[in-house]
């Protein structure tokens, strides 16, 4: 199996602050992979360093073999890295098929002026991008919906649309940021089904969750996080009976207990 992303030592610091320490690993072609810890412990850190938010302070970060931690965030979803935010980042006053016209433009051979002049070639790939677009938001069941301006969804909807407008992009590699957050119980079982037909399509994906049963439910591997560190690697099965991993939650839950007793 191909390493498809791979990090190595990515340390990220905030001033005196350091969010990541020395963490490395590897992403394989065709899994889900999930990224797991309790509060505080850097997942959106490294994410961020990913998907090139920001470049990580030391350490290397390879996709497909290529070094890509100095590059831009539009570089690197060029390359076939895609991301979900947890806090919503849809167009709120486009519609649903707009907003996922968006993600195609990325994608998109005609410049400007040919686009702004009406040229046949930009004509031509518009209308390819619109059936491309309607293609995505059918694949995540928001088809009744194309029309409709992003800003009057609700939340389970708007995820589904950043999802659409995720894939719109072509990535090889889909980072999904807490992908569930918010969601009901049924909204998440639909969603954990759909990130399943994902992966069917050969895309593999990294997913950043808290919703437990979600992660041991879809993914082939777990990588856990705290303070900042790795402290676990494995098979959903190996890392609910790691130690650790246990010590890290159990820890997490006493300390809300101390702060509800105060």
């Amino acid at each position: 199996m191909r390493n498809l992303l791979e990090a190595h030592g990515l340390t990220k610091s905030f001033g005196g602050v350091v969010a990541n320490r020395d963490v490395s690993f590897t992403l394989e072609e065709g899994l889900i992979v999930g990224l797991i810890g309790p509060n505080g412990a850097g997942k959106s850190t490294m994410f961020n360093m990913l998907s090139a938010v920001f470049p990580p302070t030391t350490g290397e970060i390879k996709y497909k073999g290529q070094r890509i931690e100095k590059m831009s965030s539009y570089k690197v979803c060029e390359l076939g890295i895609s991301r979900t935010f947890q806090n919503l980042q849809v167009f709120k006053n486009m519609s649903v098929l707009e907003n996922v016209m968006v993600g195609h433009h990325s994608r998109t051979k005609s410049g400007m002026l040919a686009a702004a002049l009406r040229f046949p070639s930009a004509k031509k790939e518009e209308k390819i991008i619109l059936e491309a677009a309607m293609e995505q938001i059918k694949f995540v069941g928001l088809e009744d919906l194309y029309d409709v301006n992003a800003g009057s969804l609700p939340l389970g909807k708007l995820r589904l649309l950043e999802l659409a407008r995720a894939l719109a992009t072509k990535p090889e590699l889909l980072l999904l940021d807490e992908i569930a957050a918010g969601l009901n119980h049924i909204e998440t079982l639909e969603m954990s089904e759909l990130i399943k037909r994902i992966r069917n399509k050969g895309i593999s994906i990294f997913v950043v969750e808290h919703d437990m049963d979600l992660v041991m439910g879809i993914c082939d591997k777990i990588i856990v996080l705290d303070q900042g560190m790795k402290i676990a690697e494995g098979t959903p099965k190996e890392i609910q009976n790691n130690e650790k991993v246990i010590a890290a939650y159990l820890g997490e839950e006493a300390e809300e207990k101390v702060e509800v007793i105060g």
